[in-house]
């Protein structure tokens, strides 16, 4: 893809026992085909993951609270 952006975020609600597998298969994905795709508009879009990566996990609880994940390089 190059240089060229794409940005794709989705919000749902699921069960947590949903949102844990979500995150299962994300990892599966990584870690056995070093790459994640997406199907948008009838194409699919990979992402290459590298052998090396920063991973960031943020814990916030107040009000609403959250646990967000970033993986980047």
């Amino acid at each position: 893809m190059g240089d060229e952006l794409f940005e794709h975020e989705t919000k749902v609600d699921l069960s947590r026992e949903e949102a844990a597998q979500r995150l299962h298969d994300l990892a599966d994905a990584i870690a056995r085909h070093n790459e994640v795709s997406y199907v948008q508009n009838n194409k699919t879009v990979r992402i290459d993951v590298p052998d090396r990566v920063k991973l960031k996990v943020e814990f916030e609880r107040g009000d609403e609270s959250e646990i967000e994940v970033e993986i980047s390089w």
